[in-house]
């Protein structure tokens, strides 16, 4: 391998994609406008649940409850219903999703010291946000009723009881497991897989393409050489989406870093290396962009679905968990949440770390392989 016919590749490459500048544009502000939108949208947070109530007390036992439910910032009454045929109308509607029904009597029954029944009506056709107000409304109206138990026993001249079991829950690495602080970082993999491997795939098509190819095979520049030298202006690109939209992360979402920049840099440059790989070896086998496109996203489905980014592994069926670990995103979503929520070291990534570099290696092998191949 010659450093002059490598680095003659490398300025036609680089002089290609000046001259592209809606490819440059795009390489840039994709993984940003994705990380953006993906940011926003892909959370499980779920708060201001719109939600009615439908009291039938109207006492002032019964406000202080109400008062309880939106003071949690969870939901938010939106709708005061007189019947309960109109309660029913409204949830049908989908004009709110949970439904607060005191019935009349409930203030008295607190006054004896008696149970008094609320009911609580949530919407399940959506699971997550029907998951999300059963917990509040349980957890606030369990202190809720602590607090009237407190208040009645101090009325009649006694307390609680002392003893009992106490409680004491800690949340490590987030502390108000805020979504945004999870998806973050399997943002950032995830785009970075997209747009590294259409990068590749569709450089090597659009050379085929236009016949460029076939010139550049009479040159005296060997396919390593060509292979090596069509890659690293790409790695430098993706090198430089990936600080953009880590920066973008931490100051824009707030996400920080608890663990090594450099050892996060140096893990990222191998899951690179093994996406730009994949790309050459999908120009390979694609003859048009459009192919290199469908081919492209039948690996975004995959990577979404079984590497971990939104649903958890360990909830997966077996055979389901075992195809994820043929995804390389499944190590690298690892790595980043690792590193950057709790810090990990190399020594707790040394499995991730080793999948990463056997992939990126052992793609780029393959793939320049394989297009040596096509241009013999």
């Amino acid at each position: 391998m010659r450093v002059t016919r490598l680095w003659a590749v490398i300025k036609k490459e680089v002089l290609h994609i000046r001259r592209d500048r809606p490819s440059l544009v795009i390489s840039f502000a994709l993984p940003l406008l994705m990380l953006l939108v993906f940011g926003y949208t892909v959370t499980m947070d779920v708060d201001e649940i719109q939600t009615a109530v439908l009291d039938g007390d109207r006492t002032r036992a019964s406000r202080e409850l109400v008062s309880a439910f939106a003071a949690s910032g969870y939901f938010h009454f939106t709708a005061y219903p007189l019947s309960r045929p109109e309660l029913e109308r409204l949830i049908i509607g989908g004009e709110v999703k949970a439904a607060l029904v005191v019935p009349p009597g409930y203030g008295r029954a607190l006054a004896r010291g008696e149970t008094a029944v609320v009911q609580f009506i949530v919407d399940g056709t959506d699971p997550t946000t029907a998951r999300a107000a059963l917990q509040a409304g349980e957890l606030i109206a369990r202190v809720h009723s602590t607090k009237a138990i407190a208040a009645a026993l101090e009325r009649s001249g006694k307390s609680l009881p002392l003893g009992g079991l106490e409680l004491r829950p800690q949340v490590w690495y987030n502390p108000n497991m805020e979504s945004a602080r999870f998806f973050i970082p399997g943002l950032i993999g995830l785009i970075m897989q997209n747009i590294t491997v259409m990068l590749t795939a569709f450089a090597m098509v659009r050379e085929r393409e236009r016949g460029t190819l076939e010139q550049l095979i009479v040159t005296p520049v060997r396919p390593a050489e060509l292979v090596i030298g069509k890659l690293i202006p790409y790695v430098v690109i993706a090198f430089v989406d990936v600080t953009l939209i880590f920066l973008v992360g931490a100051f824009w979402f707030g996400m920080g870093m608890a663990g090594s920049v450099s050892l996060l840099a140096a893990l990222s440059l191998f899951f690179l290396l093994g996406a730009l790989g994949l790309g050459l070896l999908i120009s390979t086998v694609a003859r048009t962009q459009l192919q290199a496109m469908q081919a492209t996203m039948a690996l975004v489905l995959p990577s979404v679905l079984l590497s971990g980014f939104v649903f958890p592994r360990e909830a997966m069926p077996a055979v389901i968990r075992w195809l994820g670990n043929l995804i390389p995103l499944t190590y690298f979503l690892e790595i980043l949440r690792g590193i950057i929520l709790k810090g990990a070291g190399l020594d707790l990534l040394l499995t991730q770390a080793t999948v990463l570099v056997v992939f990126g290696c052992g793609t780029l092998l393959l793939a320049a392989l394989r297009f040596r191949k096509t241009l013999d």
